[in-house]
């Protein structure tokens, strides 16, 4: 079984790791990394062509891109996994003011450095659940503030499209996995399940918040 992974925002593969090897053979994982310095539809393109034909795994960030594969590829994709993952803006108002906010995050990584960011970043509480030796927190600290401001700018919430119109489109089995502290992705988890025919809830009901594959990476082993 090929297991496709896209990471969130700021992560690298590296993030993937207790996953990974919590699921062991006969799974063949593919890990990727989304391409920030090119476009939505760019990124997307290229991540279809790496990654083939499996099981796709996405985490915010890389789950609305894993979702967005599966509707331009859908022979690609057996099962979509979405952990933590919205379908875009359905409001043009609320678009505009995420891309200004997403503007000012960009600039402000630029000004004053990858590290002080990544500090800031992973103090927000949406992350508080996150174990101190996650794995890939270290490498997280080596992407460059060019690569982090473009990454904002092209695979910002704000810069794709609305996805919401099109789920009815998705034939495979999906999967929608939230943390039951995170309030916010579990409200998008049940409206993306009633979008959806295809698609089915699966809450992590114990200490998990946003970041479920570093919290509680056992519980997507167990979905795999």
């Amino acid at each position: 079984m090929r297991v496709v992974f896209i990471p969130g925002f700021t992560q690298t593969s590296a993030s993937w790791a207790g996953v990974v090897a919590a699921i062991g053979a006969p799974a063949e994982p593919v890990l990727l990394e989304p391409d920030g310095t090119r476009t939505w539809a760019e990124a997307v393109a290229a991540l279809a062509r790496q990654g083939g034909a499996g099981t796709w795994v996405g985490y915010s960030m890389g789950g609305r891109l894993a979702l967005q594969v599966a509707l331009d590829f859908p022979n690609l994709v057996d099962h979509l996994v979405l952990v933590s993952t919205t379908a875009g803006f359905e409001d043009d108002t609320d678009r505009q003011q995420r891309a200004a906010q997403d503007e000012a995050l960009a600039e402000s990584i630029e000004s004053d450095g990858a590290t002080k960011f990544m500090e800031r970043w992973l103090a927000q509480p949406m992350f508080a659940r996150v174990p101190g030796d996650a794995p890939g927190l270290k490498a997280r600290l080596d992407v460059s503030e060019a690569l982090l401001a473009s990454t904002l700018r092209n695979l910002g919430t704000a810069s794709m499209p609305n996805l919401w119109p099109r789920l009815h489109e998705l034939r495979m089995r999906v999967t929608i996995v939230s943390g039951i502290y995170d309030q916010k992705f579990s409200d998008i988890a049940d409206q993306l399940e009633s979008s959806c025919a295809s698609a089915r809830v699966r809450r992590v009901e114990f200490d998990a918040g946003h970041a479920v594959p570093l919290e509680i990476p056992s519980f997507l082993t167990s979905l795999l």
